[in-house]
């Protein structure tokens, strides 16, 4: 894509965002539903769309580790050796979320992901806070490979699509690796 057409989805998705609304979009790893993870209202929104139960959390973007500081407690000196070695998405389970609705708060935790690369990675940058990720079908149905596979309801119902090519994936149909850490040095595997 070309720099301008780029930088004119992230300035439309960030208006979307801000104002409230939901985006259905190519993520690091599959198609995904989103929102501003800082708006309860928002957050609502995806839940209804998937028609999912509220016991079920959903994994939030960040484009780096300073910003995810402003949501967790404490980063455990683990958690940025894993987050820097790793090439695929990992996503990791963290004690002790702050500045976060409630609604994302799961047992005291939130599932995160650092974005590394890419035109999701400016977009998160230029937005400057969490956006919600979780995969872009009903609730109990199996992940999206491509736009075209997308149920319509879901289509209808979100506020914007981000064109496919805006963030390619590196592989298809592949969730990301879901990490716990424990007691800040025991690594626990949750998705290979």
């Amino acid at each position: 894509m070309k720099k301008k057409e780029v930088l004119t989805i992230i300035h439309e998705t960030h208006k979307v965002l801000d104002s409230g609304g939901t985006i259905l979009y190519p993520t690091d790893t599959i198609w995904g539903l989103g929102c501003n993870a800082i708006n309860t209202e928002s957050i609502q929104k995806i839940y209804a769309i998937k028609n999912r139960s509220y016991d079920k959390p959903f994994i939030l973007l960040f484009n780096s580790i300073n910003v995810l500081s402003n949501y967790v407690k404490n980063i455990p000196d683990i958690a940025h050796n894993l987050i820097n070695k790793n090439n695929r998405p990992t996503t990791i389970i963290y004690q002790n979320p702050i500045n976060l609705p409630d609604i994302l708060i799961y047992q005291n935790t939130i599932a995160a992901r650092i974005i590394k690369k890419g035109n999701l990675k400016l977009l998160l940058q230029y937005f400057e806070k969490p956006i919600t990720s979780t995969s872009a079908n009903l609730s109990g149905q199996e992940m999206i490979n491509s736009i075209d596979e997308i149920d319509q309801s879901i289509k209808r119902q979100v506020d914007y699509i981000i064109p496919e090519k805006f963030n390619k994936f590196d592989e298809k149909n592949i969730a990301s690796r879901i990490m716990r850490i424990k007691n800040n040095s025991t690594i626990e595997i949750l998705r290979k």
